[in-house]
């Protein structure tokens, strides 16, 4: 089993990775085999609802020079997934959720059922609200929400200070081991039992 994690923040190794790397930790000890990519501090696109990736029926996004299809490639082996971000202005980075926008749009079909828990680091304020933003866009492709002890929060300005946030860490391995303890039951006889879902039935409020 193979959990992707992906620092949303621009920073490599800033508060963000240190909590991601919590998280990889903990799952590594429990057997679980992990991968930390990074967002990155190059531009992004977001989703302009062109439907190409829909009609070349690759689950990727017909845009391919930035991080997007790459992530998407890992994916597909992916059985579990971790997004982490910094706070700005109350809300995840919006590269990163233009990221997962697109992720979840070209290539839902590869993260469709799989575990995935989002983890928020700030300085201060405005970190529930962004940990609710990002776990709403998840909610709707039926991948189960991975919890904590808390919210999947943790507290740090400058590089390193999230270490010092006792209670944040210990949220970080609560997290990872209810993911390696969901993971091994999902594959508890080898091949994955994902549940059975009802056809799409969309309905439009204006007609």
């Amino acid at each position: 089993m193979k959990v992707l994690l992906i620092n949303g923040s621009s920073h490599k190794q800033g508060n963000t990775f240190l909590a991601l790397s919590m998280v990889a930790k903990t799952l590594q000890a429990n057997g679980i085999e992990t991968e930390i990519m990074q967002l990155g501090n190059k531009p992004v696109r977001g989703c302009i609802a062109c439907g190409a990736c829909k009609r070349n029926g690759n689950n990727r996004c017909t845009f391919n020079d930035d991080v997007c299809n790459a992530f998407l490639e890992k994916a597909e082996s992916a059985d579990a997934f971790v997004f982490g971000s910094p706070v700005y202005y109350g809300q995840p980075n919006g590269a990163l959720l233009a990221v997962v926008q697109r992720m979840l749009y070209a290539g839902g079909a590869l993260m469709r059922n799989k575990p995935v828990a989002n983890v928020i680091v700030c300085r201060r304020g405005g970190a529930t609200a962004a940990y609710q933003t990002m776990n709403m866009a998840f909610e709707m492709c039926n991948m189960p929400i991975v919890t904590s002890q808390y919210w999947n929060l943790a507290y740090g300005r400058d590089p390193g200070e999230v270490e010092q946030d006792v209670e944040g860490m210990q949220t970080m391995r609560t997290l990872a081991e209810n993911m390696a303890w969901l993971l091994k039951k999902i594959h508890a006889d080898g091949a994955p039992a994902y549940p059975e879902h009802e056809p799409w039935q969309p309905m439009n409020f204006i007609r």
